[in-house]
């Protein structure tokens, strides 16, 4: 009914609603009269001043007809659902100018939500409207207009709740939360969730909560199948995906009730809406708004006690990082690290804790790259909580699961050096745990802890390296179906075999810089560890170190255990780099002869471990390079005041390891007495040759040379002349047979039948008794239990002195085969001398920490003579050459005008008469105007063009040089035998 005096909009308004006798036969659309509507959304959309009142009055009849229907008016209940459908159609019409119908809209859902949301009719228009909205507007308006704000924040509570809402019928309880959900999905998709930065936190923790219980609910499997049904249909059946439209051509989704009568939604159908919205709001996040993510689905397991479902946390946390842009993928791993690290002084590990280490790992070795890490710091971290939680209980439950987060982070590799990098970390806090222990453990754990730390660093150290040749062989592999890194473990060696037998073809070279000798070097003081749990475990790890990871150099046995030259890798100038190396040292060399004489030193020490306390040398040592020992005399002098109870907490100084590993050395007897004592068990012993085996197959050549002087002193050691106690007698006898068994790997590798037969003989005079035992298996990448030694056996009795090996005659042997010297380029007097060397452990490892070659150049300028002598020989107009000889004359402008003319001023006469410059050296220097050491050179000019050389001046050359004949003086063969004559007297 027409009312006088009736305002032009309200009467707009009134005539979109059925008369009220037929409000109740409008339904079951409930919706406005379409002419009339046309009518209302031109108006709006031509006359923009007058949409703030069209959209109070709106909100006016929501009002009341939430206030009538919530007491079952009927006829409020039609009229609230046209009302909310007037909405919807202005904010499509008046797309443009949404901040003016914001404040009714979001005030009109807010209340129809809150009064009527058990109302799934009401709850579905209420959602489409609010859908209409978040898809065309800025979004600016949040943060800016508390009241809008506030309504805005009430909409998305409202939906959350309804998303996971619990009800004993399932077929409602899914229809509510599609509805909720359907909802939630156009706030991740609008350009209100992302504008305001300050909103984003309150927002993403309403949404997660609501997206995140659905699919705590249902398997993994189910999971899994509506994610590849994503996959196949990328496009929701429920809502357009319509961020990557402008806001003028998107069209807003209608929301709808499911239909009575009708199959109602499955549960996976309601997990599918969630996995849609998951992905799309981390899809769409940068930056620390990916940490806000996952922070609060973080949140969300704590408020509902998810931590249990570890298996559904795993596949979250690897798909968040899927599902996050390429660059910000980052951010996933690194707030799951924040996050553990934060409850790392917890008394006791919780649920959280592992399944928070659990995600770590899932996120590492998935096949998802995640680029921009920081693999340094993460590492840093996770160190620091392993450490934290040995201090707070040695045997803490969580630790084998941090052993394996340190292991995946090798699973990729995004850097040639990040393995080489990590390592050098870990190694680096090894040594600190093995010199200091740990910081805060209890005075009755000290020991254990210290134990546990190096057994953890240990275990994360090997696993790292065996993910990366994980990631290599997976890399090379054209197995499509093949997953890469799936697990930081290395497979079995009956795997490993079938995988990389000799029918596998092509080997490809490691994209990784390998970990160097001279990084893992500071490691191998762990050998003579004081606790055995400690000695097998490094034992283990020494031996998959050389066996995958040391350089080779072309210098390994083959298949049969056996060396065989190689003529094209080893040339005449790969046997010259060998020779300098093995007799003046490289990195490989120098770690060997520092692990034998760790080696001896556990084979014959009496007290084992870096004792900080002084000891005096053993009475029955003897070495003759203990005279000049003034660095470490001076290390000792320092360390003196320290005590075994009380360590230092700062990083050892190398000067100070180096005193305390010497230390340890001297302490090993030149020759067992008849009643010493030896601190290695049997296990030791077994270790040990497993070790030696090693070392002499993956490394022949240079183990030969480092290894068998080091037999030699070790044979000598346990020739005990007279009868000794039954302890003595056990660890005499062991190590006979040690030396006995490693001479058969040395004649085995070098196809010597002498030697083996002097071995056999040997072994076969030892008296019966436990042989020593096997290395033990070891799944790397996981903390295994801690190894326990088998004592050498009691009652052992030697009446009669055990018969030595004829060193000797092995030597002479080894030094006269044909195989040998053709891999050494050393003459048969040449090795024997070199393999007959007195040789001592603290000997032996001061050569592997000289740190300055000795293989000097023949004049002090450290230059090569071919360096030096070619300007003089080829006369050429270069002058960068000749300024490497290091002359006092200084470098003019004239000297580069020369070099940068070079032989072409020779062919253009233009060039050859010019008027020679001055060198600008006649001037004290600018920068540095009153240093002494910058003083001003005299002015030279440009030297005439050369002539002809004339004979003879080559031969002057040389001797200028000292480079020609130099009466016999010289240790390096010339590289010129041509030229240097024999002169008369």
């Amino acid at each position: 009914m027409h009312i006088p005096f009736t305002p032009n909009h309200i009467q707009l308004i009134s005539a979109c609603y059925p008369p009220s006798a037929a409000l109740l036969t409008s339904g079951p659309e409930y919706a406005p009269n379409s002419q009339e509507l046309s009518r209302l959304t031109y108006y709006a959309a031509n006359r923009p001043e007058k949409i703030n009142k069209l959209g109070s009055e709106l909100e006016k009849r929501v009002k009341s007809d939430c206030r009538k229907a919530a007491s079952g008016n009927t006829r409020a209940r039609a009229s609230l659902l046209i009302t909310l459908a007037i909405f919807k159609a202005l904010a499509t019409e008046c797309r443009r100018d949404m901040p003016l119908l914001s404040p009714s809209l979001l005030s009109s859902v807010n209340v129809a939500l809150s009064s009527l949301s058990a109302d799934l009719e009401i709850a579905a228009r209420a959602a489409t409207v609010f859908t209409t909205w978040t898809t065309y507007t800025d979004g600016l308006i949040i943060g800016v207009d508390l009241k809008v704000t506030d309504d805005y924040m009430s909409c998305l509570r409202h939906f959350a709740r309804l998303g996971h809402i619990e009800h004993n019928d399932h077929e409602t309880r899914n229809r509510t939360r599609l509805i909720g959900l359907a909802a939630l999905v156009g706030a991740v998709n609008s350009e209100a969730l992302y504008k305001p930065s300050a909103q984003f936190q309150p927002q993403v923790s309403i949404i997660m909560r609501a997206l995140l219980i659905p699919l705590l609910q249902v398997d993994v499997s189910v999971l899994n199948h509506e994610l590849g049904e994503i996959k196949e249909q990328p496009n929701s059946p429920i809502l357009d995906e319509f961020r990557s439209r402008p806001t003028l051509e998107r069209r807003a989704a209608s929301i709808h009730v499911h239909i009575d009568g009708d199959q109602g939604p499955t549960s996976g159908d309601v997990a599918n809406t969630a996995l849609r919205a998951t992905s799309s709001l981390l899809g769409h996040t940068r930056g620390l708004q990916a940490s806000l993510v996952l922070q609060a689905a973080l949140d969300t397991l704590d408020e509902r006690d998810g931590w249990s479902q570890i298996e559904h946390c795993r596949w979250l946390a690897e798909k968040a990082a899927e599902w996050t842009q390429y660059q910000y993928r980052y951010g996933i791993p690194t707030r799951l690290v924040e996050c553990l690290a934060e409850s790392q002084d917890a008394p006791q590990p919780t649920r959280r804790h592992s399944t928070l280490a659990a995600m770590i790992t899932a996120v590492f070795t998935s096949p998802t790259p995640l680029v921009n890490l920081s693999t340094s710091d993460i590492i840093a971290s996770l160190i620091s909580v392993t450490l934290r939680r040995i201090t707070v209980s040695p045997d803490d439950s969580l630790l084998p699961a941090l052993v394996e987060c340190i292991s995946s982070l090798g699973t990729h590799v995004y850097y040639a050096d990040q393995i080489q990098d990590l390592a050098e970390d870990l190694i680096r806090r090894l040594v600190i745990v093995e010199a200091s222990g740990i910081p805060g453990a209890g005075k009755a754990n000290r020991e254990k802890a210290r134990t546990q730390a190096v057994r953890c660093l240990l275990a994360g150290l090997l696993g790292l390296i065996h993910a990366a040749d994980l990631h290599d062989a997976g890399k090379d592999t054209d197995d499509e179906a093949k997953t890469v890194g799936t697990s930081p473990t290395l497979p079995t060696p009956a795997e490993r075999m079938s995988h990389d037998g000799p029918g596998q073809g092509h080997i490809r070279p490691s994209r990784r810089t390998k970990v160097g000798p001279e990084i893992w070097q500071d490691t191998l003081s762990l050998l003579c560890d004081s606790e055995y749990a400690v000695r097998a475990d490094y034992a283990m790890a020494l031996v998959a170190y050389v066996e995958n990871e040391i350089p080779k150099f072309a210098d390994k046995v083959d298949a049969d255990g056996v060396r065989r030259p190689r003529p094209l890798a080893e040339g005449p100038t790969q046997k010259s780099n060998t020779l300098n190396a093995m007799l003046y040292g490289d990195s490989t060399t120098r770690f060997l002869n520092a692990l034998h004489a760790c080696v001896y030193a556990l084979s014959t020490s009496p007290k084992l471990g870096l004792r900080s306390c002084s000891s005096p040398p053993s009475p029955d040592r003897t070495s003759p390079a203990q005279g000049d020992d003034s660095s470490a005399r001076a290390g000792d002098a320092t360390s003196d005041s320290v005590t075994t109870e009380r360590r230092s907490m700062t990083h050892p100084s190398r000067s100070r390891r180096t005193s305390l590993v010497l230390r340890m050395l001297r302490d090993a007897p030149a020759r067992i007495s008849v009643s010493s004592r030896v601190a290695a068990d049997l296990s030791d012993f077994g270790n040990i040759l497993a070790v030696l085996t090693t070392v002499h197959e993956q490394l022949p050549v240079r183990s030969l040379l480092t290894g068998i002087p080091m037999l030699v002193a070790l044979n000598r050691a346990a020739s005990v002349a007279d009868s000794c106690d039954p302890s003595t007698a056990a660890a005499v006898r062991a190590i006979k047979e040690l030396v006995a068994r490693a001479w058969l790997v040395v004649a085995k590798v070098w196809d010597c039948p002498a030697v083996a037969e002097i071995a056999e003989k040997a072994l076969s005079a030892l008296p019966s008794s436990s042989s020593l035992p096997n290395l033990p298996d070891w799944q790397f990448g996981s903390l295994q239990p801690p190894q326990h030694p088998i004592p050498l056996p009691d009652g052992v009795q030697l009446d009669t002195p055990l018969p030595d090996i004829d060193a000797d005659a092995i030597l002479q042997a080894l030094s006269s085969a044909q195989n040998v010297q053709e891999a050494t380029g050393l003459g048969q007097h040449d090795l024997l001398r070199r393999l007959g060397t007195d040789w001592s452990p603290d000997s032996a490892y001061k050569d592997s920490i000289e740190t300055k070659s000795r293989m000097d150049s023949l004049s002090g300028d450290g230059l090569s003579p071919l360096i030096k002598v070619a300007p003089a020989l080829m006369h050429a107009e270069n002058l960068s050459m000749q300024s490497l000889a290091r002359s006092g004359r200084g470098v003019g402008v004239t000297d580069l005008r020369e070099a940068l003319e070079g032989r072409s001023s020779m062919s253009n006469p233009n060039l050859a008469g010019r008027v020679p410059s001055i060198s600008t050296l006649d001037h004290t220097s600018s920068v540095y105007p009153g240093a002494d050491q910058f003083a001003k050179l005299t002015p030279q000019r440009s030297r005439p063009q050369r002539t002809k050389p004339r004979p003879g001046e080559v031969r002057e050359v040389l001797n200028k040089l000292g480079i020609g004949k130099q009466n016999g003086l010289g240790n390096v063969k010339s590289s010129f035998p041509a030229l240097q004559k024999t002169q008369p007297r």
